[in-house]
Protein backbone atom coordinates (compact mmCIF):
# COMPACT_ATOMS: atom_id res chain seq x y z
CA UNK A 1 0.00 0.00 0.00
CA UNK A 2 2.82 2.42 0.80
CA UNK A 3 4.41 1.84 -2.60
CA UNK A 4 1.12 2.46 -4.43
CA UNK A 5 0.72 5.74 -2.58
CA UNK A 6 4.31 6.75 -3.27
CA UNK A 7 3.90 6.07 -7.01
CA UNK A 8 0.64 8.04 -7.13
CA UNK A 9 2.33 10.90 -5.28
CA UNK A 10 5.20 10.80 -7.78
CA UNK A 11 2.71 11.39 -10.60
CA UNK A 12 1.23 14.33 -8.73
CA UNK A 13 4.70 15.80 -8.15
CA UNK A 14 5.63 15.42 -11.84
CA UNK A 15 2.47 17.29 -12.89
CA UNK A 16 3.19 19.99 -10.31
CA UNK A 17 6.78 20.40 -11.55
CA UNK A 18 5.53 20.74 -15.13
CA UNK A 19 3.14 23.52 -14.07
CA UNK A 20 5.61 25.42 -11.88
CA UNK A 21 9.11 24.91 -13.29
CA UNK A 22 10.00 26.46 -16.60
CA UNK A 23 13.21 24.47 -16.98
CA UNK A 24 11.32 21.20 -16.46
CA UNK A 25 8.93 22.13 -19.30
CA UNK A 26 11.86 23.14 -21.51
CA UNK A 27 13.57 19.79 -20.98
CA UNK A 28 10.36 17.94 -21.83
CA UNK A 29 9.99 20.05 -24.98
CA UNK A 30 13.64 19.70 -26.08
CA UNK A 31 14.07 15.99 -25.38
CA UNK A 32 10.65 14.86 -26.52
CA UNK A 33 8.30 12.27 -25.09
CA UNK A 34 9.32 9.87 -22.33
CA UNK A 35 7.07 6.97 -21.37
CA UNK A 36 8.26 5.03 -18.34
CA UNK A 37 7.03 2.88 -15.51
CA UNK A 38 7.84 1.45 -12.12
CA UNK A 39 6.79 -2.02 -10.99
CA UNK A 40 7.65 -4.91 -8.75
CA UNK A 41 8.91 -8.02 -10.56
CA UNK A 42 5.65 -9.87 -9.91
CA UNK A 43 3.68 -6.82 -11.22
CA UNK A 44 1.64 -6.72 -8.00
CA UNK A 45 2.31 -2.97 -7.88
CA UNK A 46 2.83 -1.11 -11.16
CA UNK A 47 2.33 2.43 -12.43
CA UNK A 48 3.36 4.16 -15.63
CA UNK A 49 3.93 7.77 -16.59
CA UNK A 50 3.65 9.35 -20.04
CA UNK A 51 5.51 12.64 -20.13
CA UNK A 52 5.58 15.15 -22.96
CA UNK A 53 5.62 18.90 -23.40
CA UNK A 54 1.81 18.79 -23.70
CA UNK A 55 1.25 17.13 -20.35
CA UNK A 56 1.91 14.27 -17.98
CA UNK A 57 -0.40 11.28 -17.60
CA UNK A 58 -0.12 8.70 -14.87
CA UNK A 59 -2.08 5.46 -14.58
CA UNK A 60 -1.85 2.09 -12.85
CA UNK A 61 -0.42 -0.86 -14.73
CA UNK A 62 2.55 -1.36 -17.02
CA UNK A 63 1.83 -1.29 -20.77
CA UNK A 64 4.26 -2.94 -23.19
CA UNK A 65 5.09 0.20 -25.21
CA UNK A 66 7.14 2.01 -22.55
CA UNK A 67 10.60 3.45 -23.24
CA UNK A 68 11.90 2.58 -19.78
CA UNK A 69 10.86 0.31 -16.93
CA UNK A 70 12.28 0.13 -13.44
CA UNK A 71 11.53 -3.28 -11.98
CA UNK A 72 12.11 -3.81 -8.28
CA UNK A 73 12.51 -7.20 -6.60
CA UNK A 74 9.76 -6.38 -4.10
CA UNK A 75 7.85 -3.46 -2.63
CA UNK A 76 10.29 -3.03 0.28
CA UNK A 77 13.26 -2.71 -2.09
CA UNK A 78 11.34 -0.18 -4.18
CA UNK A 79 10.46 1.93 -1.14
CA UNK A 80 14.03 1.90 0.14
CA UNK A 81 15.48 3.08 -3.17
CA UNK A 82 12.72 5.48 -4.21
CA UNK A 83 12.75 7.35 -0.90
CA UNK A 84 16.32 8.47 -1.67
CA UNK A 85 16.64 8.12 -5.46
CA UNK A 86 20.32 8.83 -5.92
CA UNK A 87 22.42 7.47 -8.74
CA UNK A 88 24.41 5.48 -6.22
CA UNK A 89 21.26 3.87 -4.79
CA UNK A 90 20.17 2.74 -8.25
CA UNK A 91 23.61 1.40 -9.12
CA UNK A 92 23.88 -0.50 -5.84
CA UNK A 93 20.37 -1.86 -6.40
CA UNK A 94 21.25 -3.05 -9.90
CA UNK A 95 24.45 -4.69 -8.71
CA UNK A 96 22.79 -6.65 -5.91
CA UNK A 97 19.70 -7.54 -7.96
CA UNK A 98 17.08 -5.39 -6.24
CA UNK A 99 16.52 -3.27 -9.36
CA UNK A 100 16.33 -4.28 -13.00
CA UNK A 101 16.36 -1.74 -15.81
CA UNK A 102 14.33 -2.57 -18.91
CA UNK A 103 15.15 -0.14 -21.68
CA UNK A 104 17.92 2.26 -22.58
CA UNK A 105 20.20 3.59 -19.85
CA UNK A 106 20.19 6.99 -21.59
CA UNK A 107 16.49 7.23 -20.83
CA UNK A 108 17.29 6.56 -17.18
CA UNK A 109 19.79 9.42 -17.16
CA UNK A 110 17.21 11.67 -18.80
CA UNK A 111 14.62 10.64 -16.21
CA UNK A 112 17.01 11.29 -13.32
CA UNK A 113 17.68 14.77 -14.70
CA UNK A 114 13.95 15.49 -14.83
CA UNK A 115 13.34 14.07 -11.36
CA UNK A 116 15.91 16.52 -10.01
CA UNK A 117 13.33 19.27 -10.56
CA UNK A 118 10.75 17.73 -8.22
CA UNK A 119 12.17 19.45 -5.15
Amino acid sequence: MKLRLLLWLLGWMLKRARRRKTRFRELLHDKGRLDWGIATEDLAVARHYRMSADGIDSAPGLPVDLDLELRFRDADSALAILRKPTQRAFLDGMIDGRVRLVGDSRDLQRLQKLLGYLR
